[in-house]
């Protein structure tokens, strides 16, 4: 999952406005490395959900240069923006699960929209469902599913396809604390696997469940650094440089 660079994304002096109100991130500039855990954070209305949107490619800043595995995604084609986002894994806060499918259609969906045929997704599904504890519900449509599985399916359809970078918005918001630790625990198991992670969230008290990762906080739209993440490589990332 490495992309071969120094980095994986690269914001600099990126600002963003709705419309012609005023900008809602401004100066945003940081890089992020192959392989780290970061929490953004901030108090609500600080433009976290703004800037994940950027980071996952569905909105475009209105000033600044964003680079992503090595390409400026800004000037990026709309032929090109497919590909990019299959590198990209999302989790929403409302899961957004299509509600007529079962777990495991909902899960085989990236698949099937990249075309993978039907013989060659089914282990990789079921073995995906099984990792996230939720074998045994293969067939149930969301209706039926508790918000914990709601969001667990929804965290084994994001990253099915092994992504570069995986972004969720508040993705314990919904649940208890303890389904919340087992999610994060989820993520630390992806990331261990190589993959950036990036999760936005309220709550200060999941920052501390994972020790090695790294903090962005967003004040009215600006960025702060109290890791120093954003100016140093991390320090595991270092030492194998």
């Amino acid at each position: 999952m490495n992309t071969g660079g120094d980095d994986i994304v690269q914001f600099d002096n990126v600002g963003l406005r709705y419309g012609t109100g005023k900008e809602v991130l401004s100066d945003v500039s940081f890089t992020l490395y192959p392989g780290s855990f970061y929490f953004l954070t901030g108090a609500s209305g600080a433009g976290k959900t703004s800037l994940l949107k950027l980071l996952y490619l569905a909105q475009r800043p209105s000033r600044g240069m964003i680079r992503m595995f090595g390409t400026d995604v800004i000037t990026l084609s709309r032929e090109r923006l497919p590909a990019f986002r299959r590198r990209l894994g999302v989790v929403f806060q409302d899961f957004r699960l299509v509600p007529h499918l079962s777990a495991y259609d909902n899960v085989a969906l990236p698949l099937r929209v990249a075309g993978v045929s039907e013989h060659d997704l089914a282990k990789p599904v079921a073995d995906m469902l099984e990792w996230v504890g939720l074998a045994d519900r293969a067939e149930a449509r969301p209706a039926t599913l508790s918000g914990g599985e709601q969001q667990r399916v929804a965290i084994a359809r994001a990253v099915i396809g092994r992504p570069d970078m995986l972004v969720a918005d508040e993705p314990t918001g919904n649940v208890d604390p303890d389904m919340a630790l087992k999610l994060l625990r989820l993520f630390e198991a992806l990331n261990r696997l190589g993959t950036t992670v990036v999760v936005a969230t309220h709550d200060l008290h999941l920052l501390r469940k994972v020790p090695e990762s790294l903090i962005m906080r967003l004040d009215k739209g600006r960025l702060a650094d109290p890791t120093g993440a954003l100016r140093y490589p991390p320090r595991r990332q270092a030492a194998t440089s």
